[in-house]
């Protein structure tokens, strides 16, 4: 099938690529022609396990093509995927200025009926919206079919989630838009939802929101471990067997991040305000993550008698996750502006994601190369990120390295166990400290 897929972002790029690699022959348009270019020569602008391989591969079977031209891109194409970015607003609403200017840009190259299928996530109704736009201002008399086909990839394994995914939502009012997205669908084999337009749009919110809440609540959980003794691991696997619950998303940590949970929090929280009804349990689920990393920062201050004023802290991954060099909503950017802001001094490591925190890092932050040399006479050493390599990094090495042998665990990398008799302070969330000194 001929598609064009609109917005080279995370989501446009991967849809893009794996639509090529199960045979349909794809165009990916964006207006930065600097990014086109880069990926026309096979590079991929994004770090993602093994995007880059399928990018190289379909562009050499002539199946997969990038163009700022929408002239260009948009001919003869059946259907066309909108993945342009819909940032947070002002009032915590998902802004869908880049989504109306798209509508606004492809109107003139529209010159038959079309299949429109919105991958980025928006407010409940928009589908609707576009559908009315495009139609209007066309110059052409058209038909335009919409579709809400909402992404569930997670970053650092989007290319396997796009293969390997629970489900794909489809929300149409159309039999025909439906039958050809399910014959788009139909090499993944994977369970389609069928529903209607705000619906699918819903689920996605929804989706993400329950994850949020998940993360949370394990949080809220582990904080009070902490005040009361317990250990969140053995808490979370006990209510984790819970076919109820499930285990899935209970990993105590300093909070989620990235580009999605924070946004849609945000924007449905801001949906029930317009409505006049309040979202109570999103809220709070908001205020504790944002609180985690403070619960952090104050334990190393707390640690050092209340002042860190010129020690050495270093940092063990940056990126919001694993896997990604995405640093938007990381819990690294709190902690080092306010552990920059208390006279400690940082130094950083991450395996991708370097350049990218230099843009929301503080710039005092000094950037290293290997772990060791991160490690190196720091004070002591506060895992961000849960790199496969950090998670794998002989113990032994942070008595060695560190001046005062001390690891913040914010990811629970390591068992308690590990750390008995090793001489290491080891401090993680919602477990009991180990060798504690104070």
């Amino acid at each position: 099938m001929n598609i064009a897929v609109i917005g080279i972002g995370y989501v446009g790029l991967v849809t893009g690529v794996c639509l090529s690699e199960i045979g349909n022959n794809v165009t990916c348009i964006d207006i930065d022609e600097e990014k086109v270019k880069t990926l026309r020569s096979g590079k991929s602008p994004i770090y993602e396990e093994g995007l880059e391989e399928l990018l190289q591969t379909n562009i050499q079977r002539e199946r997969l093509h990038f163009t700022s031209n929408y002239e260009e891109g948009l001919a003869a194409k059946e259907v066309i995927f909108l993945a342009v970015g819909t940032p947070q607003g002002a009032d915590g609403s998902a802004d869908l200025t880049f989504l109306n200017t798209v509508c606004s840009d492809i109107v003139k190259y529209l010159h038959n009926d079309v299949v429109i299928v919105t991958k980025s996530t928006v407010p409940i109704g928009t589908n609707e919206h576009i559908k009315t736009s495009i139609e209007q201002n066309a110059i052409t008399n058209l038909t335009v079919k919409v579709v809400s086909n909402p992404e569930f990839l997670r970053q650092g394994t989007a290319v396997h989630d796009t293969f390997n995914g629970d489900r794909i939502v489809i929300g149409c009012e159309d039999e025909e838009a439906m039958d050809i997205m399910e014959e788009i669908y139909k090499p993944y084999n994977i369970p389609i939802v069928k529903t209607d337009l705000r619906s699918a749009e819903m689920i996605k919110y929804a989706s993400n929101t329950f994850l949020a809440t998940k993360i949370s609540f394990i949080n809220e959980i582990a904080n009070l471990c902490e005040h009361v003794g317990a250990n969140v691991d053995d808490v979370a696997n006990g209510i984790g067997m819970d076919g109820r619950i499930g285990g899935r998303f209970l990993k105590a940590g300093i909070g989620y991040g990235g580009s999605c949970f924070p946004k849609d929090t945000n924007a449905i929280i801001a949906l029930g305000n317009r409505v006049d009804y309040p979202m109570f349990i999103l809220e709070s689920v908001q205020y504790v993550n944002e609180k985690q990393t403070d619960i952090l920062v104050d334990k190393i201050i707390k640690r050092f008698s209340g002042n860190i004023e010129d020690i050495t802290i270093a940092l063990l991954g940056l990126a919001f996750k694993a896997n990604t060099d995405d640093m938007r909503g990381a819990p690294s950017v709190q902690v080092a502006h306010r552990i920059i802001d208390a006279g400690a001094k940082i130094n950083a490591y991450d395996p991708v994601a370097v350049e990218n925190a230099k843009s929301v890092l503080p710039k005092e932050v000094n950037y290293v190369k290997t772990i060791e040399e991160v490690l190196n006479h720091a004070n002591c050493a506060v895992i961000l990120t849960d790199w496969k390599e950090i998670k794998e990094y002989p113990i032994s090495l942070f008595r060695q390295y560190l001046s005062y042998p001390i690891v913040f665990d914010g990811r629970n990398c390591f068992s308690l166990e590990k750390f008995n008799g090793s001489g290491i302070e080891y401090h993680s969330v919602g477990r009991p400290s180990i060798n504690r000194q104070n």
